[in-house]
């Protein structure tokens, strides 16, 4: 088998392209995937409010437990993605799930820093309606890049390096540690 000729392989190329288009317009969700990922999302934000108004024992523990839900819903919620579809697709974990979209991320931020400032301000009406926003807002972010992704697979497919991920992740994590001991 010698070096492919430039048509045949500009008509294979073609053809892998179509083959992804065709994979990306076909791709199905789990029943409420969005739904799960945007309530405990919302969840988060709320207990996370809790724990900032509060700061003592349970409520460390009741974030953690936020915490711990969004992680089991959302591998739950890409596992059955995998079994549904076979494949895993570029950025749906981190831009979808983990709201690494500058949507979600913006979303969250503005719905976390609203809900913190209700919560020591005692208006936990408000903490509700914060945390209801940023898991709509989060859900409506990951749909968009799903639609986006589905007409143009080559350009969205691209998510955040593993190792970025887990930078932030380190951060992130400091960053509670650190909250945890100027409060505790």
């Amino acid at each position: 088998m010698g070096v492919p000729t430039p048509e045949d392989a500009a008509a294979a190329l073609a053809e892998a392209e179509t083959s992804r288009a065709q994979l990306a317009g076909g791709l199905g969700l789990p029943s409420f995937f969005h739904s799960s990922i945007g309530v405990t999302v919302a969840v988060q934000i709320a207990v996370a409010a809790v724990e900032v108004a509060f700061d003592t024992g349970w409520t460390r523990l009741l974030a953690i437990a936020g915490a711990a839900v969004f992680a089991l819903t959302a591998g739950i919620q890409l596992l059955r993605f995998r079994r549904l579809n076979g494949v895993w697709i570029g950025g749906l974990t981190s831009r979808v799930v983990f709201g690494t979209g500058q949507a979600a991320a913006t979303s969250y931020a503005l719905a976390l820093g609203a809900a913190f400032w209700a919560a020591l301000a005692g208006v936990w009406w408000l903490v509700a309606v914060c945390a209801c926003a940023g898991g709509l807002a989060y859900t409506l972010s990951g749909r968009r890049w799903l639609r986006r992704y589905r007409g143009d697979p080559a350009t969205h497919a691209r998510a955040e390096s593993a190792g970025w991920l887990v930078v932030v992740s380190v951060l992130a994590l400091a960053a509670l540690a650190l909250l945890g001991l100027v409060g505790g």
